[in-house]
């Protein structure tokens, strides 16, 4: 019987002869038909490579690390070797003490299993510490700590506390946030200078001694995401960062064995759903490589530590309930790479203390990856992927780049003060800047298919809308910035919104004529292009003549009249509406009818909208001429 099965594969695989990529690459030039293959189908990301339209089995012959087991140096399949388990974690503002350790207490019991409080900008006493994590076993949660300047000083009630009740050292898990240098980052300057800033981490590793599986010192890659860092520069970034500690530190008479093991990577998570996969299979390679020149005494030291956050780069105020969506991909990135632990943010984070309705949906979001999709079963369920192991050689490739020009530089603090990081970020953020003002980048909700009907109707704080500059006056560098990419649009609607509290809402009177496929998919555009200032939007059926819709634009005391048509019929149409509206209203054209737009700039029609529009700057002239601040 097996012989005959045998024989039968045989067969039918005879009939399926295989096919070259050569083969497969002449096919897709024949479909496309004169098309350049190269601007049509392979994609030149902002990260510093081309990635192929299709990969095959022969992409994988001059990887590195594809024979690697998970749980083995360099770690590029995962730290763990028999799951892809991760902590789930939840992070607590504590305003008053008994009110966090009800909520730590209610959330535990909901799945969490990681808790992160962030502490008020004081010292903190044991007797704090302790009535916050009453009935919490120490033992059986990761306990984090957010606590501002007073690392060492949680350290040492934490250290004091587990030992009054007992508990198993080598099972306590946790991390305080220390990072002099994201404060440098953010704040242009140590707290208490350079030298002390490193000599903190020798208390703090004195004081942990008996913790071994406490993190001491957290690296905020997420400040440079934040910032409009690219994926590349954030993962570099972040290992020059980590790197600067571990010179530093031996510097100071401390070995790798001592300190690589108790630094925690905090990323951000974007919505660039396979790259983010493959920046956190490259970090764990390049980071054990980069501890391992070191020389530690056992590879287990070289392994990463990773936490992962959603990032708020990406993130909306408008239509925000899409935040959902980019938050649930973004932890499915996150679990597939193998991160140790996450955080997914409410939905409503950026603009508001989260609610109990944000924080249910953001802890569910991890739990079904978990209980419903098994994200938790399988290490390294990416492993293999033509793709995406292809993406993690060139994320690599371009990380280690950008490394090493660092290290040329002196090293990370060195490339700070000189402005390197800070130009390489300004220069990433032009770019991601005019992608979104041109819609080449799409932030769904904000400046491409905003809701009609999504208004402001009180007045908020402005700063929502700008970048956070945190910059100290005595700083020795220039600051990082972040921002989120959908500010620039929030503002310009945001002035729409403040504007109509006390005035009539400008209003866009769609003119829809003629062909009616084309005056169809015009109006849609022009509506969706001016709902993006918050404009209302009237569309229209369709006129018969140039006078009519006039008359009906009229009607509806509009500002703006969009002519939705086909380029053949403008050439009759514009010059008719713009003799019948005169100076009354502003009249727009949609499209970019190029034979004839030199006759009707002649004639005074000077406003065009198309696919090639800096929406941005198109929509901040037309409040301009509405006197819209």
């Amino acid at each position: 019987m097996k012989d005959q099965d045998s024989k039968k594969n045989e067969k039918l695989f005879r009939d399926f002869p295989p096919v070259s990529t050569e083969a497969w690459k002449e096919k897709i030039i024949k479909d496309l038909k004169g098309a350049d293959y190269d601007k049509k189908l392979v994609w030149k990301t902002g990260e510093g490579f081309e990635v192929q339209p299709f990969y095959r089995s022969e992409d994988l012959e001059d990887l590195e690390n594809l024979d690697v087991f998970p749980g083995d140096f360099p770690y590029a399949r995962s730290n763990k070797k028999n799951n892809n388990d991760w902590l789930v974690r939840q992070d607590i503002k504590v305003n008053d003490i008994q009110v966090a350790n009800k909520k730590a207490l209610d959330i535990l019991m909901k799945g969490i299993t990681s808790l992160g409080f962030v502490l008020p900008e004081k010292k903190p006493t044991e007797k704090e510490i302790e009535d916050m994590l009453e009935n919490i076993f120490a033992d059986s949660v990761e306990l984090n700590y957010l606590a501002g300047e007073y690392q060492l000083e949680v350290v040492k009630i934490i250290n004091n506390l587990v030992r009054k009740y007992n508990r198993d050292l080598e099972k306590i898990k946790g991390s305080v946030d220390y990072d002099p240098i994201g404060n440098l980052l953010l704040r242009g300057k140590f707290r208490k200078g350079e030298n002390l800033a490193f000599a903190n981490i020798s208390d703090l590793l004195k004081e942990a001694k008996h913790l071994p599986n406490f993190h001491l010192v957290s690296i905020q890659a997420i400040i440079y995401k934040n910032a409009g860092a690219s994926l590349v520069e954030e993962l570099a970034f972040a290992l020059a960062h980590g790197n600067e500690y571990l010179k530093k530190m031996i510097d100071l008479g401390h070995d790798v064995n001592e300190l690589a093991p108790r630094i925690k990577f905090n990323f951000g998570l974007g919505s660039n759903y396979f790259l983010e996969i493959a920046k956190i299979r490259a970090a764990r390679i390049l980071w054990a490589h980069i501890v391992n020149a070191y020389g530690p005494d056992k590879p287990e030291t070289t392994r990463m530590f990773i936490h992962a956050e959603n990032s708020d780069w990406n993130k909306t105020l408008y239509d925000n309930y899409v935040n959902m969506l980019r938050t649930t991909t973004e932890a499915m990135s996150g679990s597939i790479a193998g991160i140790d632990s996450m955080t997914v943010k409410g939905f409503n984070s950026i603009y508001e203390d989260t609610t109990d309705f944000s924080e249910r949906i953001a802890r569910n979001q991890q739990l079904i990856l978990k209980e419903e999709s098994y994200f938790d079963k399988v290490v390294d369920p990416a492993a293999g992927s033509y793709y995406i192991e292809n993406l993690t050689q060139s994320v690599s490739e371009e990380a280690w780049k950008i490394f090493l020009e660092m290290d040329d530089e002196g090293g990370f603090l060195q490339s700070l003060k000189n402005g390197y990081v800070q130009d390489k970020i300004k220069n990433s953020v032009r770019k991601k800047d005019m992608a979104i003002a041109t819609r080449k980048i799409s932030v769904l909700g904000t400046n491409q298919y905003p809701g009609y009907d999504e208004k402001i109707e009180k007045e908020m704080d402005e700063s929502l809308f700008e970048p956070l500059d945190l910059t100290e006056n005595d700083a020795i560098i220039e600051s990082l910035k972040p921002y989120r990419g959908s500010q620039s649009f929030e503002k310009v609607r945001y002035a729409t919104d403040k504007f109509s509290l006390k005035n009539k809402r400008p209003s866009v009177f769609l003119l829809t004529y003629g062909n009616l496929a084309m005056r169809r998919a015009r109006a849609q555009f022009s509506g969706n292009f001016f709902a993006c200032a918050g404009f209302k939007i009237i569309d229209n059926n369709g006129f018969s003549s140039a006078s009519e819709g006039v008359k009906a634009a009229r009607k509806a005391n509009a500002d703006i009249v969009v002519l939705c048509s086909s380029d053949e019929e403008y050439a009759q149409l514009a010059p008719e509406a713009k003799e019948l509206l005169g100076s009354e209203k502003i009249l727009v054209v949609a499209g970019y009818p190029k034979n004839i737009m030199e006759d009707l700039k002649a004639r005074g029609i000077s406003n065009f909208i198309h696919i090639k529009s800096n929406v941005l700057e198109t929509l901040r002239k037309f409040q301009k001429e509405l006197k819209i601040n």
